[in-house]
């Protein structure tokens, strides 16, 4: 059977940004490669990444005047409907907002009841089980928390390759771990200890450690560390 796989050289125009991104990460695209994936595709006569340079050099190559300028304006290039004119305005309104915005500011976790406070909103008072993992940088500053399962009252399952999964994804260099307890019941179960155990292992291997595992419960928490069981 004839391969169908062919190298970035054979792709259309229009395609080679969206891959670009993908292999090499949104910092290596150029400003007329970011506008080029917003409209998809140009005319016929005109690939998008040259109908985007075409539109960024009416603006002498400038963002913030592209910004400015009216649907009207932006779709009077052959190729700009206005679903795609749209499509641009909101993109760099999107920019300008973020731009405007002061950046998050990442709370660090510096002992079990931080993360208790962080956890109890989302989980504290659910009438199921779920289990969480929380993602921390080199300063244990939270990035990032993933919910890894959802069961019932009994107990829930927890895929390791997926808890690391996540980590590497995500840079994280710690972890801690996070579960509620629906019934109230402030002690780690057989399973608790077992479940910790087998994510500790295989963090060691890769060297993100897993820092704790707090039980949530509506009124208190249960700390692997705390309780010297980690």
């Amino acid at each position: 059977m004839e391969s169908t796989n062919f190298p970035i050289t054979h792709w259309s125009e229009d395609d080679k940004p969206r891959e670009k991104m993908m292999l090499k990460g949104k910092n290596a695209l150029s400003d007329a490669e970011l506008v080029a994936i917003l409209i998809g595709s140009g005319s016929r006569n005109e690939s998008a990444v040259a109908l985007s340079k075409r539109i960024l050099a009416s603006v002498n190559n400038n963002l913030s005047s592209l910004g400015k300028q009216s649907l009207a304006q932006l779709m009077e290039f052959k190729g700009i409907g206005e679903a795609k004119a749209i499509t641009i305005a909101a993109a760099l309104e999107l920019g300008r907002r973020r731009k405007e915005e002061n950046p998050l500011e990442l709370v660090k976790v510096t002992s079990s009841k931080v993360m208790y406070q962080e956890m109890y909103p989302i989980i504290g008072e659910l009438p199921h089980e779920e289990f969480w993992v929380v993602y921390l940088n080199n300063s244990n500053k939270i990035i990032f928390k993933a919910q890894l399962s959802k069961g019932g009252i009994t107990g829930t399952i927890v895929d390791v390759r997926l808890v690391f999964k996540i980590a590497l994804e995500q840079n994280a260099v710690a972890i801690v771990l996070a579960h509620n307890h629906p019934s109230g019941k402030l002690q780690a179960s057989e399973a608790d200890i077992q479940v910790t155990k087998r994510i500790k292992n295989a963090g060691l291997q890769l060297d993100i450690p897993v820092l704790d595992h707090v039980i949530v419960t509506e009124h208190g928490y249960f700390s692997f560390a705390d309780e010297g069981i980690l």
